[in-house]
This record gives structure tokens, sequence and C-alpha cells, in this order.
């Protein structure tokens, strides 16, 4: 016989979510606040081997690769402080594989984009030129 629990408050369901909930979330938000500002979503979460692109867009003429990073209020990092040396290398390779499977020659710029979850709602912000693809 099953054990019967009261319903999670949404205090308790906001812990529950893991962290790939939170995360997917932000990806939706960032690309509905992107399309608003006009950008074409083309793609999201593309891979390339473990490496990952959460959004890839264009805007005017320019590629933009866009990392979407989301934090509970409570959490220590800033989000686009997460983006380490490691993850851009990452983005980096995985955007170069992207150009040349899609055959996409344009300007190219790396953004990020933090979700911070609080308890009064979220807040977007938006870090355009994030980092620059080095050619290490």
């Amino acid at each position: 016989m099953a054990d019967s629990f009261p319903p999670a408050t949404s205090r308790e369901k906001a812990k529950i979510m893991n962290q790939c909930e939170w995360g997917r979330k932000a990806e939706k938000v960032a690309a509905e606040y992107l399309r608003a500002r006009g950008y074409r979503i083309w793609k999201t979460n593309w891979r390339w081997g473990k490496r990952e692109l959460d959004l890839v867009t264009l805007h005017g003429n320019e590629l933009v690769i866009v990392e979407v990073k989301a934090r509970v209020c409570n959490q220590v990092n800033l989000p686009w402080k997460v983006v380490d040396f490691a993850k851009q290398r990452n983005i980096v390779l995985a955007t170069d594989a992207f150009i040349r499977l899609y055959d996409c020659h344009r300007p190219t710029r790396f953004d990020v984009i933090g979700v911070s979850y609080h308890s009064g709602g979220m807040e977007i912000e938006h870090i355009e030129d994030a980092f620059i693809a080095s050619a290490e």
C-alpha cells in the first residue's frame, strides 16, 4: 500500500524541479526574449558530439550563438560567470562544426543570457559579445 502525502506547496515544487528543468525553462524564456528583439531562432540544443549550443540565432547579418545559464537567487555564482574558458572553448569548437556543416559564413558573436529565478519572479540579463573565439 502506497503512503499518502499532502500536495506539495509551490515552494516545495520549486525545490523539486531539477537543474535540467530549470535549464530548459530558461532556454525557452531566453528564446522568447530574443524573438521579441528581432532575433530568429535557427536551432535549439544543437549537438556536436558531447558539445552543445543552447541557441543558434540570426540577428541581422550575424550568426549569434547564445549560451543560456539559469540560477536560483540563493546560488553564489552569477549565471554568466559560469561560462569559463573550458566552456567557451567547447562552444567555439561546436560553433566551428556548425558553420562548416551548414556552410554558414557570417560574422559570428557569442552572447550569454543569464536567467535568475527568485521569489519575485525572474530577471534576464543579456550580455552581447560575452567572449571572443580565440585562436588557441
